[in-house]
């Protein structure tokens, strides 16, 4: 700027002494030319130093977007740290409401069962231990007594009861043996 006040006073004065639009016009065309100079000078400087300066944005935009990041990761993980702690105290009551439902409920089959007359766990059990001592009890006495007892057992069931009717196999198998007969 300096060097174009100077030189504006140098061509005011020599053009003082001519006319005055040929002073008017050379003026005016160094005025063009140093303008043209000083935006040639700018881009040129713009061209060197946008590089740098474009380099300096990103790096200031990189630290910008961590420091963002770091924010909402640390805000991220205290929401899904809450999140969390209410979604296990969720879960919690559910169970232990689940846990007091299935204990009505089984409560309330039992008392049915109980009136109905359904024995319960306890009295099968007492009832098994009843089988297996007289199943352990007859053994013993089958033991005791030999081999002749079961044989006689044994001719009673095939023996036929008088006036009783033919076993279902037996007459099963005639109608089987009369089809093909008469096919």
């Amino acid at each position: 700027m300096a060097k174009l006040k100077k030189s504006a006073r140098k061509s005011t004065t020599a053009a003082s002494g001519a006319l005055p639009l040929e002073g008017l016009s050379k003026t005016l065309s160094e005025s063009a030319q140093q303008i043209w100079l000083a935006g040639v000078g700018a881009f040129h400087r713009a061209q060197s130093e946008g590089t740098k300066l474009f380099e300096a944005l990103v790096k200031e935009g990189m630290s910008l977007e961590q420091t963002a990041r770091k924010l909402a990761g640390d805000r991220a993980e205290s929401v899904r740290d809450a999140v969390e702690s209410r979604v296990g105290q969720a879960r919690e009551r559910a169970a232990d409401t689940w846990d007091k439902l299935e204990k009505v409920f089984e409560d309330r089959v039992h008392r049915a069962l109980v009136r109905l007359g359904v024995p319960g766990r306890e009295d099968i059990a007492e009832l098994s231990a009843r089988v297996d001592a007289l199943t352990a009890e007859l053994r013993r006495q089958g033991a005791e007594s030999g081999a002749r007892q079961p044989r006689k057992a044994a001719a009673r069931k095939t023996a036929p009861r008088k006036g009783a009717k033919a076993p279902a196999r037996k007459a099963a198998a005639r109608k089987s043996a009369e089809k093909p007969a008469q096919a």
